[in-house]
């Protein structure tokens, strides 16, 4: 049975992602598997450049990672690309993120001498979306009515299902963070929201999937 494990919102918890690898690994045991991690690894929390350069960096050759984008990854490059106000990236989280850097926020400072090219780069490329044969993963949500191939890159990044909304995407089952809930993991019936505002209650919910079979997850690490 190959697995993938799914880890969601970390926000600058590079501390959780550690402690989340090395759940993964001594569950995993000797078996290849697959980690997706579902976006928002910058702002609100202390670390997001840790949380970037372990990923860009990623040591563990058993373990294939897909990383996602989320919509505060997005807000940070079009901050740090000019096209949009940097105010509005700092106020949502950003100044976290600029802290570290080593930098606090200054209007006269552009974005672009203070974050590393490179991890721009390496954002920019970010997928938005991954599926297998069962499941969609991504940061915020798909619109059911919408081929995959068709779905907006705001619907992606920012979608917020309604309260109780249980649609997957056709047969395959939605696996999602962005709605930030503490009592994460919320199981439906076709979709599963991973985020339980790890960032601030220090608790990171990381959900394990059966690439052999539909549905949820067949169990869950709560990493704390």
């Amino acid at each position: 049975m190959s697995l993938t494990y799914a880890i969601p919102d970390l926000h600058g918890r590079l501390d959780l992602l550690e402690q989340a690898l090395s759940r993964v690994l001594e569950h995993a045991g000797n078996q290849t598997a697959r980690v997706v991690t579902l976006g928002d690894y910058v702002d609100r929390g202390p670390n997001a450049c840790g949380v970037i350069e372990f990923l860009i960096q990623w040591s563990f050759p058993n373990l294939q990672l897909v990383a996602l984008k989320g919509n505060h990854e997005a807000m940070m490059w079009e901050a740090c690309n000019n096209f949009v106000e940097a105010e509005w990236w700092v106020e949502k989280g950003g100044g976290e993120t600029l802290a570290s850097y080593g930098i606090e926020y200054r209007v006269e400072v552009p974005l672009q001498r203070i974050i590393p090219d490179y991890h721009l780069q390496w954002i920019d490329q970010l997928p938005l979306m991954h599926t297998d044969l069962h499941r969609v993963f991504v940061h915020a949500g798909v619109d059911p009515r919408i081929p995959l191939n068709q779905q907006s890159d705001r619907t992606l990044l920012w979608k917020r299902y309604p309260k109780g909304a249980d649609s997957g995407h056709g047969r395959r089952h939605v696996v999602h963070g962005h709605h930030a809930d503490e009592k994460a993991p919320l199981v439906f019936r076709g979709r599963t929201n991973l985020d339980g505002l790890a960032w601030k209650t220090g608790r990171l919910v990381v959900g394990i999937f059966s690439d052999d079979q539909p549905g949820g997850a067949v169990e869950f690490l709560d990493v704390r």
